[in-house]
């Protein structure tokens, strides 16, 4: 790739992303596949004065053969080193920028309970410095092609020529093939705020979604919810994106509130491996069953990692012509094909989501229902048929959605 393309996609990831401020620390994690592009990122930061830059580098075949021959009770060890290390992050909170190139089939063979059990004890140990964390930083996660990426997505093509393609793809999600792809970023954001507005003003109950495929679900919305879109303010009152591409705006379900059968339109990437043509039932807000036709055991041993995982944590509307599934492709990336169209999370819930939520202790979250889990797992719903009814707490009806696309 082009140094221009990488110098402009840094450039992004950093003023639009991060929103870096001068004097602020940045820690970046991303594959050992993405140096080049990660020097392209330190020089961002330190252009636009970051006080420090760390690289945390990972390696997917070298953790697979981790997960392969270390026994579990040995993996499941968190080192005092690796808890003083999430310690000081929580403590000093520096602007975190995560690089994505995952292959989708990383983890293709590996014992699934192991990896949940694993998993499981490490959050146990860390979950609290995750905690002090949240709603504090400002992050965000963009992605580069890798080859096992870009053969997942175009397998009929030589590697040099899939990885081209990828890049093509993400250029234009990204709005870098735009005259100032900055500019053309800040009129996006825009754009989905004026969408976030209108929901707010609305006060909806709930959401009535139906397609020709067979999704028919109610889905109440916490009762002080609020609507949210690509720009995030935290609470040291520091704005920020943290996905992009980003083309949702989402908010919190009522963690009791959902009944109804929902099906899935795109593969989901769980872990490594992927899910494919699953429905899903609600009751009284609890997924009581699923069915696929590939990888059904991923899926179940997901949702039985906690009991919070049955429950959703996030609603998110996208329209069905968004850039990326304008594109035709499926990414098998959860950071694209999240934003391609609808989707739902299972597991834990945004804090932000509450209106107020800067003034609620870890009791009065507990109290209103929120949904906290080991897992935030987005899955996608919408279709070029959908249509989502609102209907706010008088009864008044409002049609969200109308054949997959805004009708506000």
């Amino acid at each position: 790739m082009n140094q221009k393309i990488y110098q402009d996609y840094a450039k992004l990831a950093v003023e639009i992303g991060i929103n870096l401020k001068e004097g602020q620390d940045v820690v970046i994690h991303a594959s050992t596949r993405c140096s080049e592009f990660v020097q392209e990122i330190v020089k961002s930061c330190y252009e636009n004065k970051a006080r420090s830059v760390r690289v945390e580098w990972s390696n997917e075949e070298i953790m697979k053969l981790k997960m392969l021959n270390e026994s579990e009770e040995v993996m499941s060890i968190v080192p005092t080193w690796v808890e003083e290390k999430a310690k000081h992050q929580a403590e000093t909170l520096p602007c975190l920028i995560y690089v994505d190139d995952a292959n989708p089939d990383a983890f293709e063979g590996i014992d699934l309970k192991k990896f949940a059990a694993v998993r499981k004890a490490q959050y146990q140990v860390l979950k609290k410095y995750r905690d002090m964390e949240d709603n504090n930083n400002q992050w965000v996660i963009i992605a580069i092609p890798s080859v096992a990426w870009a053969k997942k997505v175009f397998p009929d093509l030589s590697d040099e020529e899939a990885v081209t393609k990828l890049w093509e793809a993400i250029i234009k999600t990204m709005r870098l093939d735009q005259k100032d792809p900055v500019q053309a970023w800040w009129d996006h954001i825009e754009d989905l705020q004026d969408k976030s507005i209108k929901l707010n003003e609305m006060n909806l109950d709930y959401l009535h979604y139906t397609s020709s495929n067979g999704t028919d679900l109610k889905l109440k919305l916490q009762p002080d919810h609020m609507w949210i879109s690509a720009r995030e303010t935290n609470l040291k009152g520091h704005d920020f994106t943290a996905n992009m591409p980003t083309e949702e705006v989402f908010t919190m379900p009522k963690r009791d509130g959902v009944d109804g059968v929902v099906v899935s339109t795109k593969p989901l990437s769980l872990h490594g491996q992927l899910v494919e043509d699953f429905k899903v039932t609600f009751k009284d807000g609890k997924c009581v069953e699923v069915s696929a036709k590939k990888g059904q055991d991923v899926l179940e041993n997901m949702l039985d990692m906690d009991e919070s995982s049955r429950h959703l944590g996030e609603v998110a509307l996208v329209p069905f012509n968004s850039p990326i599934n304008e594109t035709g492709l499926l990414f098998s990336n959860t950071l694209f094909d999240e934003n391609a169209c609808c989707h739902l999370a299972f597991g834990c819930a945004f804090k932000n989501n509450i209106k107020g939520y800067e003034n609620m202790s870890e009791e009065d979250f507990k109290k209103v229902g929120y949904n906290d889990s080991i897992n935030h797992v987005d899955f996608m719903i919408g279709s070029e048929d959908l249509d989502i009814v609102g209907v706010d707490h008088e009864g008044k009806e409002y049609h969200i959605f109308k054949n997959g696309v805004w009708a506000i």
